[in-house]
């Protein structure tokens, strides 16, 4: 991004943030997202905002797996992951393993939100990131296309009314379990 954007770009995040702690209640197992996190994930919108382009995200090695929806409760989807395995293990805020879409209803893909992979081993810690722990170890998925897991989603591009970091969002659906990515 340019140096000339960057500055309107962070404050329009720092409008937005500000906007979502005033209106949007917080749940109370997440707790409310303290402002200095806000700033933190102004560097993974900075980062990750190109990826709006699934072409551009697909250039940058992260590739499709299926819809991901919670069949058991009703929790809501997590929609499409695109995955870059390069980025497992990663807790730089500008560089999540996994991009998350839902389908934008012109047959396209809509950027939703961004997760955090760490591989989960006999003797791996529980990471935390941005003051919250990890959800996990989670069993390996999509054909083990994503390993056992740690993992910490945000919710960036689309509100989740269960919260920033909560894994399901309930306004996400897909067209049926397990779509093609």
């Amino acid at each position: 991004m340019s140096a000339h954007l960057t500055r309107p770009v962070l404050a329009l995040v720092a409008s937005t943030v500000a906007l979502g702690l005033a209106t949007s209640p917080a749940r109370a197992d997440r707790g409310p997202v303290d402002p200095s996190t806000w700033k933190q994930l102004a560097t993974t919108v900075s980062a990750t905002a190109k990826y709006r382009s699934v072409p551009l995200a697909v250039a940058a090695g992260y590739r499709p797996n299926p819809c991901t929806m919670d069949m058991n409760d009703g929790m809501g989807a997590m929609g499409y992951h695109y995955i870059n395995p390069e980025y497992y293990g990663s807790l730089d805020p500008a560089r999540p393993a996994a991009l998350l879409y839902e389908d934008d209803g012109k047959g396209g893909r809509r950027l939703t939100g961004v997760e955090w992979i760490v591989k989960a081993g006999k003797s791996t810690a529980r990471p935390t990131m941005f003051g919250r722990k990890f959800e996990g170890p989670i069993t390996a998925h999509h054909n083990s296309t994503i390993p056992t897991h740690y993992s910490l989603h945000a919710w960036l591009y689309k509100d989740n009314p269960s919260g920033l970091f909560y894994e399901w969002n309930p306004d996400v659906k897909c067209p049926y379990p397990g779509a093609p990515g």
